[in-house]
């Protein structure tokens, strides 16, 4: 029998007992399911990571963080200088690799009101104009504060849309879009004009919220979201803090900052000179040791060899990332390998039962020359249709399942499907069926010829 014929035959066997067959396959279905349903959920959650990583300034940004002295340096701690703008001036001068340099400075407990409403800013700033190009902000109204609005230590603030719909309304609520440009705010006591504002941001999952809320949809589907999960039915994404952060983001001139707020706000009253963050941009990922050197070779001379700093670049967030995800893939991987083993231990026994029922028919065809080898192909074949069969089965399935979860949770990360997973869970499926086969092929193989035309 050659191997088209033995398709056929077990394509005939498989329509010969479709119910058998279906609950013998339905292991394999739902294993290739939920192996394809778990890797489409994580990949929607390493979108969602890597966009949020992506809207807090890219790949090529590095953090300038404070650390401790090294133990070997400990003796010199009340040495460390911390990070200054004489810092940021020196890396300027004396770090080509180094595309922008953005330091900032902030005082705890920043507090905004406006006509008796008040918001606490996720980041309230002061900055230089550069941070805009830093973080990859975008003005949706006015514009950012200048050199020279620094310089002068202007009271101007740009902020974010957030903090526009806690002091101004939500253009959702009262329907119609505010622009806060020209009005006046406190900070802290102290009025400060709004010169611009973001654009608001959000992920691809918030898109499609207010693309549901749109059409009518949001009421229903949150609610059951919200009675499954215990929230409010607010959105929650793998990387919405990012946006969110963004949008309650204010900031002011950096000299501003240090006249108003920082300048007494040191111990016993003492101006406090250091920066709380400077941020870096390389000129290109491809030279980012390099640049990263050039910048400790600077803060080094300029700190007299106190190793007071750290770099923490974004290829340290990836790699968490990329752990988290792996993690997960694992955890879902082991759960649908053991669907699949449960879906061939099915196939395995119902091709055991099969081959019991038809001792006499392999009996006879061994008795008019069938080889050992030609039943071995025939049984192992039929095991393997099975598997594959299954396994298209549960590529359709999952398509559906898919779709299940994304209107279950439309406030999550979408889930996505990659033509990677279905093929692994693919040749899953019909590997499974192949191993199923090999006892049940074995023992068919093995079987004496006259004891299976005895076979009653």
């Amino acid at each position: 029998m050659n191997l088209s014929n033995a398709i056929i035959v077990g394509l005939k066997e498989i329509w010969a007992h479709k119910f058998r067959s279906l609950l013998t396959m339905l292991g394999i279905i739902l294993g290739v399911s939920s192996l394809i349903g778990m890797s489409a959920i994580v990949k929607g959650m390493e979108n969602g990571m890597k966009e949020a990583l992506i809207a807090l300034g890219g790949l090529d940004k590095v953090l300038m963080d404070e650390q401790p002295v090294p133990a070997y340096q400990e003796y010199r701690a009340d040495e460390a200088p911390g990070r200054t703008i004489q810092d940021v001036y020196a890396l300027k001068k004396s770090a080509p690799l180094l595309k922008s340099i953005s330091p900032e400075m902030r005082v705890r407990n920043m507090i905004m009101t406006r006509d008796g409403k008040s918001v606490s800013p996720s980041e309230l700033v002061g900055v230089w104009p550069v941070v805009i190009e830093m973080n990859l902000h975008k003005l949706a109204h006015g514009r950012f504060f200048s050199d020279l609005d620094d310089e002068q230590a202007k009271a101007v603030v740009v902020i974010g849309t957030g903090i526009r719909d806690e002091l101004f309304g939500n253009p959702e609520v009262i329907g119609r879009e505010i622009n806060p440009v020209g009005e006046i705010v406190n900070i802290n006591g102290q009025p400060f004009t709004i010169v611009g504002m973001f654009e608001h941001y959000e992920s691809e999952a918030e898109k499609k919220l207010r693309d549901l809320k749109a059409a009518g949809d949001w009421q229903e589907k949150t609610q059951t979201v919200a009675r499954a999960r215990g929230w409010g039915g607010r959105g929650r994404t793998a990387g919405g803090w990012a946006f969110r952060r963004k949008n309650y983001t204010a900031y002011i001139p950096l000299n501003t900052m240090w006249l108003r707020f920082r300048s007494a706000s040191g111990t016993n009253n003492i101006p406090d000179p250091r920066l709380n963050d400077i941020d870096l941009k390389v000129i290109s990922l491809a030279k980012l040791e390099p640049a990263l050197q050039q910048a400790r070779n600077v803060m080094l001379m300029r700190h007299r060899g106190i190793e007071d700093f750290a770099f923490e670049t974004q290829e340290n967030n990836v790699e968490n990332i990329n752990i988290a995800i792996r993690n997960a893939r694992m955890s879902g991987g082991i759960i649908a390998a053991i669907s699949l083993l449960v879906g061939g231990i099915g196939i395995m026994n119902i091709m055991l039962a099969s081959i019991t029922e038809r001792v006499r028919e392999i009996g006879l065809r061994k008795a008019v020359g069938a080889t050992t080898s030609a039943i071995f192909i025939q049984i192992l074949v039929e095991s393997v249709v099975i598997g594959v069969v299954g396994g298209i089965a549960g590529l359709a399935v999952s398509y559906g399942f898919v779709e299940l979860l994304a209107n279950l949770t439309p406030t999550g990360n979408s889930p996505v499907v990659t033509f990677e997973a279905m093929m692994i869970a693919f040749a899953f499926s019909a590997a499974v069926g192949l191993v199923a086969g090999l006892i049940p092929a074995f023992k068919a193989s093995k079987l004496d010829p006259i004891q299976a035309l005895r076979y009653e």
